[in-house]
């Protein structure tokens, strides 16, 4: 997959969450965020385990596991600042209606451009010059971002637009957000000349415990009652084999 596909796939993502608020009514918008995210939630947990914890070992002696932690925990603190937007929370409230939610914002761009930067890593240069990912785990990584930013643009579009926000400036801050990921990517390139001893190993764990922390909560919030509904589930088991497909 050529590297400027994988770039747009990243912004289209995005695109794709706000205009399902924008074209469709708020309430079959949000009506697609549970099974979207369950897709996504099953997507996630099978590659961390299927795919990035295995190549994470295999690439280093050293015990890795505590970056996935960090990672982890570092999600956790992330969604203090975002309301749990990741996993499909949106939280109005009144005093913020019209404010540009900067810690909101801040959150999601970092946990945006720490996807991007291992992702950068899963391509290689061919000799014509293009940039193109040859391995499973690099495809499987672009798409568990692609796939968790779409439900996550539909949240985050329907909070702007609940927060009674001019429809120019929702377009401008999420075009800033679409970038973010593809930011991540630029910074992966140069990232390794910039810090001696790099390893873009120790990001992509760090999002490995990123995408744990976010599949798990979303698989224990997309029930009711503790129950699973049918659709949550088959959602859930289809992204779980889809990852499965791409081993």
């Amino acid at each position: 997959m050529n590297e400027l596909f994988g770039v747009l796939g990243l912004i289209a993502s995005v695109t794709l969450g706000a205009s399902i608020v924008f074209f469709l009514e708020q309430k079959k918008g949000k009506a697609l965020i549970k099974p979207l995210l369950s897709f996504s939630g099953g997507f996630l947990l099978a590659i961390a385990f299927i795919h990035f914890i295995p190549e994470i070992y295999r690439n280093n002696t050293e015990s890795f596991g505590i970056y996935i932690l960090i990672g982890f925990l570092m999600q956790l603190v992330l969604e203090y600042f975002t309301g749990g937007i990741e996993h499909g929370h949106v939280h109005v409230h009144k005093e913020n209606k019209g404010n540009l939610p900067w810690g909101l914002l801040i959150s999601l761009s970092i946990h945006s451009i720490l996807e991007g930067i291992p992702l950068e890593a899963q391509f290689h240069h061919n000799p014509s010059g293009t940039m193109e990912i040859h391995n499973h785990s690099g495809i499987a990584l672009l798409l568990a971002i692609i796939l968790h930013k779409i439900p996550e643009a539909i949240a985050l579009t329907t909070l702007f637009v609940k927060s009674e926000w001019k429809k120019a400036n929702i377009i401008i801050v999420l075009a800033i957000f679409a970038f973010m990921s593809p930011l991540g990517v630029a910074l992966g390139h140069f990232a390794p000349f910039i810090l001696e001893n790099f390893s873009v190993d120790i990001i992509l764990a760090i999002v490995v415990g990123m995408f744990l922390h976010i599949s798990t909560t979303i698989i224990f919030e997309t029930s009711e009652g503790h129950k699973f509904n049918l659709v949550k589930l088959l959602s859930l088991l289809a992204g779980a084999f889809l990852a499965m497909l791409m081993h």
